[in-house]
């Protein structure tokens, strides 16, 4: 048995073994357990890819985990290395209480524990749903590991009484329409089975996607992956490519925060504002490049997205789906467009430069889903970024998913004082909301114990739906899902639990939004918010386990979200 002290670093099984004072029985004992599962000695000298398995009966955008991860495991041994998968938290939107983000930090730690932990020389991603490809990148980055991602894809759209549905955004408007008594029970029964019906992620430009395309920007994998459908055979090949990758990084090695730069993230921004994508992906880019110690300007997004046209027409703010994305042409049909907004020397896991990926762009372009610069969707892009009195520290509002006539609003509000009172007044006749009002949400950010849930979209009141309200101006502190549509104000930061002005806003306050000059401003004097916050207590902060370690260390949106003591040290 070879002496490693003084050798190079030890690859393979040999990598983080324990060592109780004899490095080598760690390593005997390591290989006879090895053994024990079948593997012959030739096959344990192998360098190692491990791969990320987020398979669970309770994540159904996960269905097909178990055959990409032997598509990887293919390509893996082809390339010459050892694929060893391992498990680590899922999660997937609809089973989670109080809500899928208030799990992603944890998630996050998961897998970077397992990642430092075990034997591995490089590690393959496997995520897809909308938590899990930002938990995974955190977790990568904290972890130093050489990193592949590899999303499941999103799924395909199905057919419905000759038009063409996909979760989630099709799935909300049909909602709508129950909810203002314009579908009857049978009919929405009949959807429920009908928005859903293959493996993979939201078929739209909700979360999960835009984090795909966000992803492949960043460079942890190729531009043409982040949309290939789920259950495409590409796919399959794509997981297969992602094992190859990973053997190619053992061999030349590049580190996540050689690709999460200054750089590359301002580009993954200039793609966020063109998808015209989910809000939740600035949270979550917020959270990857705090890992490596990037803050990300809420003001520099203004200019950005000033500068930014919406060039993808897909739902929920267009028409198209993620199958139609991807056939129009993809990322590289978008970033050629967007050429001349980005840093095209940034490089990929293989080194080679944003401008080389794209080249001379691809061969075909279907201009119904991705516009051409000089006819874009929308000149300007997706988001902005509001300030004034009643966000000091920023909010954030989807006007691409916005109705232009609410850009200037002065109006009286309406409050609920967290998600349960908002379940139990929405619906009553009694309520006091006109279609002119404000409806505001606050205790729903990242200090709540609603864990910064998706209820920003808060739902036009029954009493309203059924008069014929389609949209009005809704804000909070929370987050609203990437498939949701409306006027709605997010993020509002500092949050209400954490003492912002937000906190103080009562039923009949007037609140001035004014997209053209990126503010929002509470009308009311110093000397009423100062009485008010005199008697203003934070909510008793839970007192064990996860609830209590997110209360003391969890930041606020516009830094992600993400834990404090998981930051780089000294930030």
């Amino acid at each position: 048995m070879s002496d490693e002290k003084n050798g190079p670093e030890p690859k393979g099984l040999a990598r983080n073994a324990a060592n109780y004072g004899d490095k080598e029985f760690a390593l005997y004992l390591r290989r006879s357990f090895a053994k024990s599962m079948g593997y012959s000695a030739e096959a344990l000298k192998r360098p190692v890819v491990g791969i990320v398995d987020t398979g669970s009966d309770l994540n159904n955008c996960h269905r097909t985990a178990p055959e990409l991860i032997e598509a990887v495991k293919r390509g893996v041994l082809m390339a010459g290395g050892l694929p060893l998968a391992f498990p680590t938290i899922s999660l997937c939107e609809p089973y989670l209480t109080p809500c899928s983000m208030h799990y992603r930090n944890l998630m996050a730690l998961d897998t970077e524990a397992m990642i430092a932990a075990q034997p591995m020389d490089s590690v393959v991603l496997v995520g897809g749903c909308d938590k899990t490809v930002p938990a995974q990148l955190m977790a990568a980055a904290s972890a130093g590991t050489p990193a592949v991602q590899l999303v499941v894809g999103p799924m395909s759209a199905n057919r419905y009484q000759g038009e063409r549905l996909a979760a989630c955004t099709d799935c909300r408007r049909y909602w709508a329409r129950y909810r203002a008594g314009d579908v009857t029970e049978e009919r929405i029964q009949e959807i429920e089975g009908s928005l859903a019906v293959t493996a993979g992620t939201c078929g739209v430009m909700g979360t999960a996607s835009t984090m795909a395309c966000l992803t492949s920007t960043l460079g942890f994998m190729p531009l043409d992956a982040a949309s290939i459908p789920a259950v495409h055979a590409d796919r399959l090949r794509a997981a297969e490519e992602a094992g190859a990758q990973a053997v190619r990084l053992i061999h030349k090695p590049v580190r996540p925060d050689e690709l999460i730069t200054e750089k590359s993230v301002e580009n993954a921004l200039r793609v966020l504002l063109a998808l015209g994508g989910s809000t939740n992906a600035l949270v979550h880019l917020a959270a990857i490049a705090g890992r490596v110690g990037i803050q990300i300007d809420y003001r520099r997004l203004n200019v950005l997205s000033d500068t930014t046209p919406v060039l993808v027409d897909l739902k929920p703010t267009g028409e198209g789906y993620m199958e139609d994305f991807h056939t129009a042409g993809g990322m590289v049909a978008l970033l050629h467009e967007l050429r001349d907004l980005l840093h095209l020397d940034t490089k990929d896991l293989d080194g080679v430069s944003l401008g080389d990926r794209i080249g001379a762009g691809p061969r075909f372009v279907d201009r119904t889903y991705i516009k051409a610069r000089n006819a874009p969707v929308s000149p300007v892009g997706g988001i902005v970024s509001l300030f004034g009195s009643l966000a000091p520290d920023g909010a954030i509002l989807k006007r691409s998913a916005a109705t232009e006539s609410l850009f200037e609003t002065e109006a009286r509000c309406m409050v609920f004082d967290g998600v349960e009172d908002l379940a139990a007044r929405i619906d009553s006749d009694d309520l006091d909301v006109t279609k002119d009002d404000i409806m505001i949400l606050k205790g729903a950010g990242p200090l709540s114990t609603a864990g910064f849930p998706e209820a920003g979209y808060l739902p036009i009141p029954r009493k309203l739906a059924r008069a014929g309200v389609k949209d009005m101006v809704r804000m909070s502190d929370c987050r609203m899902s990437g498939t949701a549509f409306g006027t709605v104000v997010l993020h509002i930061s500092p949050e209400a639990e954490a003492g912002g002005p937000l906190a103080l806003v009562k039923t009949g306050d007037r609140i001035r939004l004014s997209v053209k000059n990126r503010s929002l401003d509470l009308l009311v004097d110093e000397a009423e918010l100062a009485r008010r916050r005199a008697g203003w207590k934070a909510r008793e902060a839970p007192k064990r386990g996860w609830d209590a370690l997110v209360q003391r260390e969890v930041l606020q949106a516009p830094q992600g979200a993400d834990l404090r003591f998981l930051l780089p040290e000294g930030r």
